[in-house]
């Protein structure tokens, strides 16, 4: 009888985590299927001024250009989803590519005014960070603008209480092309 009863409940483990991945599988197919596809261009990484030294940030750069696609969609609830792949220039000037997904809460400021606030699931490759190997990361995400462009931004919080790490705020700006 106990054997049957771990028997069960393994195979009802195994069900969520089937139904988990193949949510999660089913959700993406979407966004790739039915998605409008988007141009991301970045510009600017703010580096937060009490956490790096004047000698610091002149060394660090904050022209954080870079060029991305993006393949995006409303949910039901109406708020925002989005696939993404992106490079930028870092801030020790070297290539930093990321994809992920996105998702934010919409919420309307007039007829064609909105804001977002949500949450990016990632993975991303830093020179300086694991030698380049790409590691996992969660970031808040927001924006503003309408349903085909808004200017994004997503903030990467200070690591530790040691300065010069983190505290970084990028903004970019996300570009309807259907």
């Amino acid at each position: 009888m106990a054997l049957s009863s771990f028997s069960g409940t393994a195979q009802a483990q195994q069900k969520e985590d089937e139904s988990w991945w193949d949510s999660g599988k089913a959700k993406a197919e979407n966004i790739l299927d039915k998605g409008d596809l988007s141009l991301l261009l970045s510009g600017y990484a703010h580096h937060g001024r009490n956490t790096y030294t004047r000698e610091r940030l002149a060394e660090l750069n904050e022209r954080a250009w870079g060029l991305g696609f993006a393949k995006t969609i409303r949910n039901e609830k109406d708020n925002e989803e989005l696939l993404y792949a992106m490079i930028i220039s870092d801030s020790h000037f070297k290539p930093q590519p990321m994809a992920g997904y996105a998702y934010q809460w919409m919420k309307p400021l007039s007829e064609k005014l909105e804001v977002g606030v949500g949450a990016t699931a990632l993975l991303i490759s830093r020179a300086d960070y694991f030698s380049g190997v790409p590691f996992p990361a969660v970031l808040p995400i927001a924006s503003i603008g309408t349903r085909k462009s808004k200017l994004m931004a997503s903030y990467v919080p200070r690591i530790s209480q040691n300065k010069g790490n983190g505290d970084v705020l990028l903004l970019f700006v996300r570009l309807d092309l259907n």
